[in-house]
């Protein structure tokens, strides 16, 4: 932020999207104590992430490639807990080579924020590194080129819960062919890693009911209270 009026600007954003889901009260919690310092082949994960984008190079292993502008690898914390998933990139996100950084994007920031954390506190990944025209679903031949890109990711973080943003996401992650609907709210796993199934923010844009907010929170809350369980 670059002053006070911004600091205070974000804060009412943040109490305002809080209230619409339904949150009326807020308690404030001690400062929590700080972190040691991660063992030294923790502390390498920067390294091998970026690593592992530079493996993917000028990717030309789908015909995703063929209309792209950036490859969108991820951003957030190499050390994040919390890692959220989501379909591929959007129109904003294919301009500026990062994850939800469009509309979808601010929503998805308001939600990190009702649970107490912060963008730079997570790690923002998707299921396809380059845009599928007109923003449609990923195809299985695209998911299964470029999954095991994310799947490495996953491995090099290693969060402690994954949030899974969407049917295909959710799909990928959990092999399943079950639809978000009846997904959502309901811990499944990748790999021993626990992942929890909601809707995907462009969703709630679409359909911006209380009852979509609130089961989104219920979601996201479920998803902090795990992380918080291995601090």
């Amino acid at each position: 932020m670059s002053d006070a009026g911004d600091v205070r600007k974000a804060l009412a954003s943040w109490v305002g999207y809080l209230g619409e889901i339904g949150v009326r009260e807020l308690a404030l919690r001690d400062a929590p104590a700080p972190v040691a310092s991660a063992p030294e082949e923790v502390l390498d994960a920067p390294a091998t992430l970026a690593s592992l984008r530079d493996e993917i190079g000028d990717c030309r292993r789908c015909k995703l490639c063929e209309a792209r502008t950036h490859i969108v690898f991820g951003v957030g914390n190499p050390h994040a807990k919390l890692m959220f998933v989501g379909e591929g990139p959007g129109a904003d996100e294919d301009a500026q080579g990062e994850p939800f950084v469009g509309r979808a994007g601010q929503k998805l920031n308001e939600m990190i924020r009702a649970i107490g954390l912060a963008r730079e506190d997570v790690y923002i990944a998707n299921v396809v590194k380059c845009r599928p025209p007109g923003n449609r679903d990923p195809e299985p031949d695209e998911v299964a080129t470029c999954s095991p890109f994310l799947f490495r990711q996953i491995e090099l973080i290693g969060p402690k819960a994954i949030v899974a943003l969407g049917s295909p996401a959710a799909k990928t992650l959990l092999q399943t062919k079950v639809g978000i609907t009846a997904l959502r709210g309901r811990w499944g796993s990748f790999r021993g890693i626990p992942v929890m199934p909601t809707f995907h923010p462009a969703y709630l844009l679409r359909s911006y009911t209380v009852e979509n907010r609130q089961a989104v929170f219920s979601d996201l809350k479920a998803a902090r209270a795990r992380i918080d369980e291995t601090s």
